[in-house]
């Protein structure tokens, strides 16, 4: 039987996932790739997998979800805010009217109501990771926890040509020009990175001229980084040039096995296989995609990256990351994201709503007639939510206390609601759900135990959910 280290939790088949995962010794974890899982899941000795790939929507500054899809329309004219509910699918479930698109599809959705944290405002490693506890600042470190992404590539085992882990549409706080930590390998280290995109976000310049509290709609596409070939460099001699690097790189690593060389090594050949993949560049060509399915989408940098997830997803990579970033520091073009101190119902109901309620419909239904929803898990989060009090300047402010999540398409059972916000959408009322537990539905949709340890710098074992359990009343 393959075994692994995990913690003693028991299955639906009576037996525990000790028993199921548990391994000879820490070393045995780099080899646990995709064919010892299926093979586990032949034997009957693990759940089967729901999901072949993941989608995650991360919509940075901490939305406001009880403007979208848990309104207190009974609340105080200074808690329920500008917007009215409306009728969805789904008898008693209502949505915000400037998501119509959203109350058509929450037949597909499990609604997350009571999500909530201590580790502090804008701090994103727990939802990519679900570590919350308070960190000391909000850069990356090395021995931060590894995200979901980067997890997966580690079980994955060898590294495959296409990567299995794509995070557009820049690295994460590009936007403010401050690295946040989150979808990083961490502990992992840094050859469990994701590939992230590169993008010059823009805006109509015949409209009105953005500003804090009145953002311009971003357009633009991701774009894979540093993939042309110097003028008159064929593959041909690519790869006499990687031929002579690999034999010097042979010499390197007889002298030195130190973890930085592995990195550089590892994310050398990923840079080549970029290169002279077609169907990496392929996917990001949106030329060759349908104009019609383009505009479904909204002709955005948010719906051009949504489309591009889709196309990824085909192309075999396995988890996406497409996050609606600030910007404000390289260029200015939204000065806010989904952090609405200033105007938060003007700038939801004119630039956020609609955009995001476009996207996440054309999303789901080309994944939908593709015959891909049933493989790939839709995930839509932030990193905290929006105080059930208006403030002075008609916004919102930080709250980590209750806020709300969306699960949809493979693994999920949709038209469920999980958890309560209170009247006021301040503080849990009903089945409070940590970040970790979101993390550990990821993984379950997956077919991977939640449980599974990993080892850290120090040869540690730890839970790859940091201890989260799966939300199974949610789950098929």
């Amino acid at each position: 039987m393959l075994t692994m280290l995990g913690s003693p939790r028991q299955c639906c088949d009576g037996v525990t996932r000790r028993e199921t995962l548990k391994a000879g010794s820490l070393s045995a974890l780099g080899g646990f790739g995709l064919s010892q899982m299926l093979s586990a899941e032949a034997a009957g000795t693990v759940q089967g997998a729901k999901a072949k790939n993941v989608i995650f929507i991360f919509l940075l500054g901490g939305a406001a979800t009880q403007d979208m899809y848990d309104l207190k329309p009974d609340a105080p004219a200074e808690i329920r805010g500008e917007f009215k509910p409306i009728p969805t699918t789904v008898p008693g479930i209502e949505v915000c009217e400037h998501l119509p698109k959203l109350a058509q599809m929450a037949h597909q959705f499990a609604f997350i109501r009571s999500v909530n944290h201590k580790a502090g405002c804008h701090n994103c490693l727990p939802c990519y990771t679900g570590y919350d506890a308070m960190p000391p600042d909000q850069h990356p470190r090395g021995t931060d926890p590894p995200s979901i992404g980067s997890t997966l590539q580690y079980l994955g085992g060898p590294r495959t040509e296409t990567p299995q882990y794509v995070y557009m549409p820049n690295w994460l706080g590009w936007g403010q020009s401050f690295r946040r930590a989150g979808p990083y390998g961490g502990f992992l280290g840094k050859e469990y990175d994701p590939l992230t995109t590169e993008c010059l976000p823009y805006y109509n310049k015949d409209s009105f001229a953005p500003s804090p509290g009145t953002p311009q709609i971003v357009r633009g596409a991701p774009v894979l980084p540093s993939t042309s070939l110097e003028d008159g460099m064929t593959i041909d001699r690519l790869n006499e040039r990687r031929s002579l690097l690999l034999q010097i790189d042979d010499e390197r690593r007889r002298a030195d096995r130190l973890v930085s060389t592995t990195s550089y090594l590892r994310n050398q050949q990923q840079a080549f296989d970029i290169l002279t993949s077609s169907g990496m560049r392929k996917a990001f060509d949106l030329s060759q995609e349908d104009p019609k399915t383009v505009d479904r989408y909204g002709q955005t940098l948010f719906g051009n990256s949504a489309l591009i997830a889709r196309r990824l997803v085909e192309a075999g990579v396995r988890f996406v990351n497409v996050t609606w970033d600030l910007f404000w520091g390289p260029v200015n073009v939204d000065y806010d994201a989904w952090d609405t101190h200033t105007n938060n119902f003007k700038i939801l109901k004119q630039n956020k709503l609609p955009g995001f309620d476009q996207t996440m419909f054309a999303l789901m239904t080309d994944l939908e007639e593709r015959g891909l929803l049933d493989e790939t898990l839709i995930v839509v989060t932030s990193e905290m939510g929006r105080t059930p009090r208006i403030n002075g300047n008609a916004g919102r402010d930080h709250w980590t206390n209750c806020y709300g999540s969306l699960l949809a398409g493979a693994g999920i059972r949709g038209g469920t609601v999980y958890g309560a916000s209170d009247s006021q959408a301040a503080y849990v009322q009903d089945k409070p759900v940590r970040p970790a537990d979101l993390v550990a539905t990821i993984y379950r949709t997956l077919g991977i135990d939640p449980a599974t340890r990993v080892p850290d710098q120090t040869g540690r074992p730890v839970e790859i959910s940091q201890g989260g359990n799966e939300i199974s009343e949610v789950l098929l």
